[in-house]
């Protein structure tokens, strides 16, 4: 892991890294404390976003600072820095992700082996190994994180949803969510353009966590409030931390 920049932040140190796998760059930010020594977070944006973007920037700020976290982020493909020299336009970014999303068979599978490779580098690099790993990510960070919350043993707790069974990986979504069994908060948006609320109430319904909570609230798709955010944060940690259960949530 190669740390480009770092900033502080209050109490957080904030860095910017290139991680290298193979032929790909994975670039990100790292969250941490230096009092903190809890579990990582692994932060997915969605469509159109990058790592820097506010929300995401605030949810590992606020681990890091509040909750005793390590968080991190990696750009998506197409997105953030993975796209060198293009447009930053959200717009641009979507269109590029939606054809990448209907042409590249590989881009789930890689994105699994990207975000492996940095909880591996992570680890390393913060000597937190032991400890749990859950992982944070709405609308395209469910496209591409559910399927590494279904097959990586280190997740334990995760936030999912803003996503149904529908569109290209839709069949990919459909067969990986019944591995999913860790305790698991998934959101919905009651009046959400993307996705119908039949298809993500399917792909809730095939997860098969038995601590699993459903969050809908009334609007569109990517107006999620900040009260949810903050529930979101506070479900992760408390079941990463172990101080909250299906009892005592």
């Amino acid at each position: 892991m190669e740390i480009m920049e770092t900033t502080s932040h209050g109490e957080v140190l904030e860095s910017a890294f290139t991680l290298r796998r193979g032929p790909r760059d994975i670039p990100g930010l790292l969250w941490r404390s230096p009092t903190a020594s809890g579990p990582l977070v692994l932060i997915g944006h969605g469509g159109g976003a990058s790592v820097r973007e506010g929300y995401v920037v605030a949810l590992g700020r606020h681990l890091a600072r509040d909750l005793g976290c390590h968080a991190v982020a990696i750009d998506g493909p197409v997105h953030g820095s993975r796209r060198g020299e293009r447009s930053q336009n959200s717009t641009l970014v979507l269109m590029d992700f939606m054809q990448a999303w209907s042409s590249d068979d590989t881009m789930t599978d890689e994105m699994v082996e990207d975000w492996r490779h940095v909880i591996d580098a992570v680890h390393d690099e913060l000597g937190i190994a032991d400890e749990p790993v859950g992982y944070w990510g709405l609308s395209m960070g469910t496209i591409l994180g559910l399927p590494l919350v279904a097959t990586e043993p280190r997740i334990s707790a995760a936030v999912l949803g803003l996503c149904g069974t529908s569109g290209p990986t839709r069949d990919r979504l459909a067969a990986d969510a019944p591995r999913v069994t860790c305790p698991t908060m998934f959101l919905m948006k009651w009046e959400d353009e993307l996705f119908t609320r039949e298809a993500v109430l399917d792909l809730f319904d095939r997860i098969a966590a038995e601590d699993r909570t459903l969050v809908a609230t009334p609007g569109s798709h990517g107006a999620v409030w900040p009260e949810t955010f903050a529930q979101t944060a506070e479900f992760l940690v408390g079941r990463l931390m172990g101080t909250a259960s299906p009892d005592r949530a």
